[in-house]
């Protein structure tokens, strides 16, 4: 994936907390994911297909994705249910914004949600995979990019 590349995954990702929230989020420096899990409470995997190929997801903390659920739900009690619907949107979200940057042959799949501290997600070994950290409002969330 070339730098350029890598910049509208963050450029996207930081534009979506700012438009759903008002307030701006911060971007951590990217880097090359290892053998070490990146996964937190909540996550949504979008599979990429068609000219490229691979896998996004966004993976967050509970505390701020109930937060980004009040705000963006208008509802003060919040479900697991909601919460992983939420986690699965952000995904969508993000990889169909960034469908208008790398084309109609950018397909994103349904996003697939998991709840709870997975040990890791797989994701194709042949292809480098890159973690974007995100913080907003002193919580964190992981962008993980993988993609031919």
């Amino acid at each position: 994936m070339k730098k350029e590349e890598l910049t509208h995954f963050i450029e996207t990702t930081l534009q979506f907390f700012k438009e759903v929230s008002g307030k701006s989020a911060e971007c951590g420096i990217p880097f090359l994911k290892k053998e070490e899990p990146i996964v937190l409470e909540y996550t949504g995997i979008i599979g990429i297909s068609g000219e490229r190929k691979g896998s996004i997801y966004f993976t967050t903390e509970k505390i701020q994705l109930s937060s980004l659920a009040k705000i963006m739900l208008g509802i003060d009690d919040v479900t697991s249910e909601d919460l992983k619907d939420l986690a699965g949107e952000i995904a969508n979200t993000i990889s169909g914004n960034l469908r208008q940057i790398f084309g109609d042959e950018f397909l994103i799949s349904i996003p697939v949600i998991v709840e709870g501290q997975a040990r890791d997600i797989r994701l194709p070994e042949d292809i480098e995979s890159y973690v974007i950290p995100i913080n907003w409002q002193n919580s964190k969330s992981y962008l993980v990019v993988c993609l031919e």
